[in-house]
């Protein structure tokens, strides 16, 4: 646990650098009457991440967090069924952007994760599965003025009925 700790702590940092640095490519701070520029958010979260990684480290070279203080193996025959299933269910849910959308990947990610995974109520996943979606789809489309993916032609009519609430 210990090893792993600082391992994780060490390429989340690496990969918290790497996005600061590729944000600076567009704007990072404010631009008067439009507001964040296009690397705000990615520069922001990432120097964010970067000191949470460095308190992470610090506290594992105190060993004043559980797993510092661990000599268990990072992941046991569980550990590794679930790494496995929720990991492999991540690419599946990359697979389908292209296909399906954002928007509906998540959603078959959302019905996946909580139903068969997580095994909640029929209701809950539904409502969750639909509603964050389509959340997602106003938050990013039309007060951030993000596009996401749309995917293969067959979803266009579903997105044309959100837009007409948007615009």
């Amino acid at each position: 646990m210990r090893l792993g700790e600082i391992i994780t702590a060490g390429v989340l940092a690496l990969l918290s650098i790497y996005m600061m640095f590729k944000s600076t490519e567009l704007n990072i701070g404010y631009v008067r009457g439009e507001g964040p520029g296009g690397g705000f958010w990615p520069f922001w979260l990432s120097a964010l991440m970067l000191i949470s990684t460095g308190w992470i480290a610090f506290n594992w070279y105190r060993r004043t967090s559980p797993p510092s203080q661990s000599d268990e193996p990072v992941l046991d025959e569980y550990g590794w069924k679930m790494l496995f299933l929720v990991g492999g269910s991540i690419l599946v849910f990359v697979g389908l952007i292209p296909v399906i959308s954002m928007y509906g990947a998540i959603a078959v990610f959302l019905i996946y994760y909580l139903k068969f995974l997580g095994r909640h109520s029929w209701p809950l996943t539904l409502v969750l599965a639909i509603g964050l979606p389509i959340g997602f789809f106003f938050f990013f489309e039309g007060v951030m003025r993000i596009t996401m993916p749309k995917g293969l032609s067959f979803t266009e009519p579903f997105f044309n009925v959100l837009y007409d609430i948007i615009y």
